[in-house]
């Protein structure tokens, strides 16, 4: 997902999170249909989530986890040093970064899923610091 370019203000980020709401793609919509109201093993979720100057498709703050879904414009080369440079910010502000293309939601649901539901369950087992 491309980060924001517009409106760099506090307001307009939260504005940008509404309109992408009302705006999913079909793996997105699948996505939080899945992982919405907690279903996902008990873990909380946010959809489409501003955090800093970018908005996550989906965050799950108790675990400091955002979920990236790409669609076949994230292999343009310019768009990859733009996803690096976004996934870099989030690690340096201690968010684990997972990505996967909407070909995979789509076609391998399952897979994906027990994808997040093993990085959370590590994140869990960590010794807190």
């Amino acid at each position: 997902m491309p980060d924001y370019r517009g409106n760099t203000t506090i307001v307009g980020l939260l504005e940008r999170c509404r309109d992408l709401r009302r705006s999913s793609t079909d793996a997105e919509s699948l996505l939080w249909k899945l992982l919405r109201a907690r279903q996902l093993a008990g873990f909380k979720f946010r959809r489409q989530h501003q955090f800093g100057p970018y908005i996550l498709d989906f965050f799950c703050a108790e675990h400091s986890m955002g979920i990236e879904l790409d669609g076949d414009q994230h292999a343009f080369p310019t768009n990859v040093l733009r996803d690096a440079r976004r996934s870099r910010f989030l690690t340096e502000q201690g968010v684990r970064v997972l990505r996967f293309g909407n070909r995979d939601i789509l076609f391998e649901t399952e897979a994906v899923l027990v994808r997040i539901y093993t990085v959370l369950t590590e994140v869990e087992d960590r010794p807190s610091p």
